[in-house]
C-alpha cells in the first residue's frame, strides 16, 4: 500500500468514525445554548449602558449554537467540511465594533461553539468561568477620574490667557487641544481634570468676553 493510499484510508476512516447520533447532537447543541445564554447574561451585566447593543448581545448568544452545528457537520463528512471552508472563506463582516471589549466577547462566543462542537465540554465550562472572573475582576479595578473637555466660545474681546488662568485655578493640568478663530471670535477646546465642575463652568462664564461654556466628560484620549 502506497503512502497516498494510507493517507486516503486514514482520512476516510477518521470521518467515518465521526458519524453522529441524535443524542450526541442534542447534548452538544444544548450545551452550546447554555453557554450562549451565559455569555448573554455576562455581557448584559458588565456592559456600560451607553455601549450596550441588544442586537449584538443576541448574536453572541446565538453564535455558539451555529458554530457548534458547523463543527458537527464538518466532523461527519469530508465533503461538507471542505464545502464549509469554501463557503465561510467568502463571508465578509463589515459591522464596525464600537467598543474594543466587544471583540473579546465575540471571540469568546465563537470559541465556545468550536470547543462545544469538538466535545470538550469541561474545557468550555472552565474557560467560561475563567473569562467571567477576569471580566468582573477587571471591571472592579478603580479607574482614574475621567478627563473633561471644556469648550469655550468667546467674542473678539476674549483673551486666551484670561480663560486659561481661570481654568488652571480649578485644574492641576489643562491643555488646549484646539483653537478655532473666526471673524466673530475664538473657540477653545481644553482637556483637563477637575473635581468641582459646576464652579469651573460658572467661573469661566464670568470671564470677560466669554459667550458660552460647555463641559463634557469622556473615557478615552482626545484627538483633533
Amino acid at each position: 500500500m502506497s503512502i497516498t493510499d494510507m493517507l486516503k484510508k486514514s482520512v476516510v476512516e477518521g470521518f467515518s468514525a465521526g458519524n453522529l447520533d441524535t443524542s450526541h447532537i442534542i447534548v452538544v447543541l444544548a450545551i452550546a445554548v447554555a453557554l450562549g445564554l451565559f455569555i448573554y447574561a455576562v455581557y448584559r451585566t458588565t456592559s456600560k449602558s451607553g455601549f450596550y447593543n441588544r442586537g449584538f448581545n443576541k448574536a453572541l448568544a446565538v453564535m455558539p449554537v451555529i458554530t457548534a452545528a458547523i463543527m458537527l457537520a464538518m466532523q461527519s463528512n469530508l465533503v461538507i467540511s471542505l464545502g464549509m471552508v469554501g463557503a465561510l472563506s467568502i463571508v465578509r463582516f463589515r459591522n464596525a465594533v464600537k467598543d474594543s471589549s466587544d471583540l473579546a466577547y465575540l471571540f469568546w462566543s465563537i470559541s465556545m461553539g468550536i470547543i462545544a462542537g469538538a466535545g470538550l465540554f469541561e474545557l468550555a465550562i472552565l474557560l467560561s468561568i475563567c473569562v467571567t472572573i477576569l471580566v468582573v475582576a477587571l471591571d472592579m479595578v478603580p479607574t482614574f477620574r475621567a478627563p473633561c473637555i471644556l469648550v469655550v466660545s468667546g467674542d473678539k474681546e476674549a483673551e486666551e490667557k484670561a480663560v486659561m488662568d481661570c481654568v488652571k485655578g480649578f485644574a492641576k493640568t489643562a491643555k488646549i487641544r484646539s483653537r478655532n478663530i473666526t471673524k466673530n471670535g475664538t473657540e477653545w477646546i481644553v482637556e483637563m481634570q477637575t473635581k468641582d465642575e459646576a464652579a469651573l463652568v460658572k467661573a469661566v462664564a464670568a470671564v470677560a468676553g466669554v459667550v458660552s461654556v460647555n463641559l463634557m466628560t469622556h473615557d478615552g484620549e482626545v484627538r483633533f
